[in-house]
């Protein structure tokens, strides 16, 4: 007897409308993810992580790989579903199935169709997944039987983009270069050699000219080493607008490059969907070839607009990375605490609010050489741009965040008894941003984008200081020691910035000679 998957209900994207049947013919990937053996211990792992020796990832898979039977049970289902095994990760727990939309529709009891909305048109479901028994308490998700787009960029174009030289004393223009951005910061002297910054793209590419004609204005050379990683057949694929999924990937590439030019910048390309997202992150942690160290990811969407599934999946992703001792550095949002849902109520961004994210959100940064002159929150109520932050309504709060309380706007503050987004922030204002290139253009970016880069970049620097070392998983360590620029003033609509952690940039913007002393002892390797 068929039995729902618990949190894979969906509904359509607000306004949309069903067309028609989706072509029953048409081919699609569909990733499968099984139940964690020793999930609880995984967890428990992970949330002592920065204590003890992290993993290394053939240690992991030797433990934590998902039941050969239980991926033989797949495999058996799909052969009498008239579905083919494309691929299986152990180490993620992943099967992914290719087959028709026919077969598909029949093998988990779904309806999919096509939605219109305005953004175009999407092959949907509605409803819950069903599971036939022989895979009952064997799957944890089923993602990609919808399509729709699941996050977006969280990078923002200044109102008055600079054509200027790339590198601009400070003082004389309200932007300014990534190291410039790094030196305010007191960033570490350490360039990332030996370590590996994943990036996470759900679109758009970049184009090696413009990389090495931005690298060579900053003086940084020899440039960094930049690869594309292709994942579920997505690839580099540069659209040519520098206002689309482009800004976000040379914004990625560019603030993280150069403040660690010494570390490779690995860029996993992949289809926009929760599974695309998903195998993404998956492929990162799990990668043997380029290990990664520290992943950055700038892409989100409200919670509101994911799958349970979804979302307990990624933040398990995420609780691999901090058994591995790999960062995962997330932007917050750049839409205020109503991360852009016109509801009337507050919302935080996923992946974000995973407790095993770091969250980054957005400040106003004003700068003189070394010397911060002023840092209020990111509010640019002409544009709409604010600092991503709020409670979340999906995850608990985690034990780091024991005793901090929320600063609303109006109404008096109150203990935290959810997920607080975000843990830290960094420069994000368009109007104080970042110099870049994208497309063969020189412009001026802001957003958390570049703030979810900036720290990966800080983590690589300090990573690169131990020998085969790497921090991990922070976020128990910063608020122990608080190791960053408290930011006071300002809100993001619903939350005001207050001493101490609060709601619209946590515990502030690094100081990253004090975050590399706090984070020193947690500089372990792997066994």
């Amino acid at each position: 007897m068929p039995q729902h998957l618990s949190g894979s209900e969906r509904e359509p994207l607000p306004g949309a409308t069903a067309l028609r049947d989706a072509d029953p013919t048409e081919r699609l990937e569909v990733t499968v993810l099984l139940n964690r053996p020793h999930a609880d211990d995984l967890r428990a792992r992970a949330d002592s992580a920065g204590t003890s020796p992290h993993l290394t990832r053939e240690a992991f898979a030797a433990k934590y790989s998902a039941h050969a039977a239980d991926i033989t049970a797949v495999e058996n289902f799909a052969k009498h579903a008239g579905l083919t095994v494309v691929q299986t990760d152990p180490a993620a727990r992943r099967v992914i199935l290719s087959g028709t939309v026919a077969a598909f529709s029949k093998a988990f009891g779904v309806h999919l169709r096509v939605y219109s909305y305005k953004g175009g048109t999407y092959r949907g479901r509605e409803g819950a997944i069903q599971l036939p028994d022989s895979l009952s308490g064997k799957v944890e998700a089923v993602l990609g039987l919808d399509n729709r787009p699941q996050a977006q960029p969280r990078f923002r174009v200044s109102r008055s983009p600079r054509s200027s030289p790339l590198s601009v004393p400070h003082g004389t223009t309200a932007s300014y270069t990534p190291l410039q951005v790094a030196a305010a910061y007191s960033f570490p002297a350490q360039t990332g050699a030996g370590q590996c910054i994943a990036l996470i793209e759900l679109g758009g590419g970049f184009r090696p000219d413009d990389l090495s004609t931005y690298f060579s204005g900053l003086s940084v050379n020899p440039m960094p080493d930049v690869i594309a990683v292709s994942v579920d057949h997505a690839s580099n694929a540069p659209t040519g607008d520098a206002n689309g999924p482009d800004g976000e990937v040379m914004l990625d590439i560019e603030v993280a490059g150069s403040i660690a030019p010494g570390a490779k910048i690995a860029v996993y390309f992949t289809p926009n969907t929760d599974a695309g997202f998903l195998n993404a992150v998956s492929a990162a942690i799990h990668d043997t070839t380029n290990k990664p160290s520290v992943i950055s990811i700038s892409w989100g969407g409200a919670e509101s607009t994911w799958t349970n599934q979804a979302m307990t999946a990624m933040d398990e992703a995420f609780q691999a990375a901090a058994a591995l001792g790999i960062t995962v550095c997330v932007a917050s949002g750049d839409s205020g605490s109503s991360d852009g849902v016109n509801d009337g109520k507050p919302h935080v961004d996923f992946p974000a609010s995973s407790p095993h994210a770091l969250a980054c959100g957005g400040t106003s940064l004003k700068a003189s050489g070394t010397t911060i002159t002023a840092e209020t929150v990111w509010n640019d109520g002409t544009t709409g741009g604010e600092s991503g932050g709020g409670v979340s309504a999906f995850f608990k709060v985690p034990s780091f965040q024991s005793g901090c309380t929320v600063t609303p706007t109006k109404g008096s503050p109150s203990k935290l008894t959810m997920r607080g987004v975000p843990d830290v922030a960094g420069d994000a204002d368009p109007n104080t941003g970042y110099q870049v290139r994208v497309d063969g253009q020189n412009q001026v970016y802001g957003g958390t984008s570049a703030v979810a880069p900036l720290w990966a970049a800080l983590i690589a620097r300090i990573n690169s200081a131990g020998s085969n070392a790497q921090v991990g998983y922070i976020n128990a360590r910063l608020y122990a020691s608080d190791p960053c620029n408290d930011i006071t003033v300002g809100n993001n609509g619903a939350y005001e910035a207050s001493k101490g952690w609060d709601a619209c940039t946590g515990l502030g913007s690094p100081n990253g000679t004090k975050v590399a002393k706090t984070l020193a002892a947690q500089l372990v390797g792997a066994k």
